[in-house]
């Protein structure tokens, strides 16, 4: 669909003027602003001064052709969509250029006016898929943010990397990880960067439905198939048809239904309760668990054909107490998000809040600590965050780092506003003062591994290195 408010971009690239302008009426009578190029050289001088979002552009041309353009494209990594358009006796060519040159698509010519209006509309979809993934990557790499996913840690990072290898897939996915650590942020994510994006995310709680219901919340039921049922209704995958379906705690949906659902995984059509017809559906489908699959299996809890079905792709999502050094920009982000929902103005937190949130085991994961923060918000209401602001179990730290490592305490203050960056790196070295600098036993205490700690001081000596010579040079 064109938007009128901002109308698509499209190139055509064509040395016979009869061609170009008939092309050129045509697309532009469909919504688009058109540009014209009479070959390939022209068409690349018009692409380092202005963005296009789908180039068009014949196949056989003087000079530089189609094959020309596209080379140079790809050696300038520019990825803008191309629909090559192609005369009778170059379909083989065309489907070259398509493989080797990564060309959109093609079509010969005389090109129909329909089947260039669909096309046009799907290359322009996928760049704004382009555009979205590379801001994102940019996000990730500057801030270790992954669309409503935040963290730096290897593990996340690892987490970030295999959502950006499926996502672009049609594959099914399987998300593991305890309850509380995001699993169905890392499903939004996996349809955010699908090709799928614009279609519905929907996501049903198997374990929260009754099993008398759980089939009809899922394939729908037309008026009177049970008691209750005063009209037809849509079940998830009708409501998901174009986009994707997360089936969370998949591990506790009854045996019985497990059969259904994996003939619908394999046929892609459902029926509803009552129906005497089947409806052809087109879903991606997540799962989610919080429960071992290999125990699962060994109890009969979960159909094998349905486990492999559903395990194409396996991401695992460690636990906030594996990752204790993403706390800081947790706690930041969900100040942030919790701020706009309680209309709170709070800043940061007190060095002493941050020692005692570092310190929890977080068995709750960051459910919990959302939890806890929300709370905090809500008393502080605005500025600092202080240990008061706690709840009762955060009175004194679930650890005791200094009485643990047998060494004296010593306080750590900062003023208001400090990033909570600068003050996870002040702990750090207030810790390391405490063990002396026993960075095997600092790490521990920290609840973060070694190799991070080193990294963590490595970015710090960096910096200072930078002042120092920022002073020595004037700057």
């Amino acid at each position: 669909m064109v938007s009128k408010a901002n109308p698509a971009r499209i190139l055509v690239v064509d040395d016979d003027p009869a061609e170009r302008l008939g092309l050129s009426t045509m697309i532009s009578s469909l919504g688009y602003v058109v540009e014209t190029a009479e070959q390939g050289e022209e068409a690349l001088e018009k692409l380092g001064c202005m963005s296009v979002d789908v180039i068009v552009t014949d196949l056989i041309m003087p000079q530089m052709d189609g094959f020309g353009l596209l080379r140079a494209l790809l050696e300038r990594g520019d990825l803008t969509p191309a629909v090559v358009l192609t005369g009778f006796g170059s379909i083989d060519k065309a489907i070259s250029i398509v493989h080797d040159l990564h060309a959109f698509w093609f079509l010969e010519k005389p090109a129909p006016a329909a089947a260039l209006a669909s096309l046009l509309e799907r290359a322009i979809r996928y760049k704004a898929l382009l555009s979205e993934t590379a801001r994102l990557q940019r996000q990730l790499s500057q801030h270790g943010v992954l669309a409503d996913l935040v963290g730096s840690s290897p593990a996340m990072r690892h987490v970030y990397s295999m959502i950006e290898q499926v996502a672009p897939s049609s594959a099914p996915v399987l998300i593991t990880g305890e309850s509380g650590t995001g699993k169905e942020r890392v499903a939004a994510a996996i349809h955010r960067f699908s090709s799928r994006s614009n279609g519905p995310f929907v996501a049903v709680n198997c374990a929260a439905l009754p099993e008398n219901l759980i089939e009809s919340e899922l394939f729908g039921h037309e008026r009177g198939a049970f008691t209750g049922a005063l009209g037809r209704r849509a079940g998830c995958f009708e409501l998901a048809h174009g986009g994707t379906l997360l089936l969370d705690e998949i591990g506790d949906m009854p045996i019985a239904m497990q059969a259904k659902l994996l003939r619908v995984l394999e046929d892609s059509r459902v029926r509803r309760l009552g129906g005497k017809m089947e409806i052809a559906v087109d879903v991606r489908v997540l799962a989610a668990t919080n429960h071992s699959m290999q125990v699962a299996l060994e109890k009969k809890l979960l159909r094998e054909d349905l486990y492999y079905r559903l395990n194409v792709f396996h991401i695992d999502l460690p636990p906030l107490r594996h990752r204790k050094e993403d706390i800081p920009s947790l706690a930041q982000s969900l100040i942030k998000d919790l701020n706009e929902k309680h209309e709170c103005r709070v800043t940061d937190l007190h060095t002493e809040v941050l020692a005692r949130i570092m310190s929890h085991h977080w068995p709750g994961n960051i459910r919990e600590l959302r939890n806890v923060l929300e709370r905090a918000v809500i008393m502080a209401r605005e500025g600092t965050i202080l240990p008061d602001h706690l709840p009762p179990a955060f009175s004194v730290r679930s650890e005791q780092p200094a009485a643990a490592a047998g060494i004296e305490k010593h306080a750590l203050t900062v003023e208001a506003g400090k990033p909570l960056r600068d003050v996870e790196m002040a702990y750090i070295h207030l810790t390391l003062q405490q063990t002396k600098n026993n960075k095997r036993r600092a790490a521990e205490l920290l609840g973060m591994s070694v190799r991070t700690l080193h990294s963590r001081l490595a970015e710090t000596g960096a910096a200072a290195e930078d002042q120092e010579h920022a002073h020595a040079t004037g700057g």
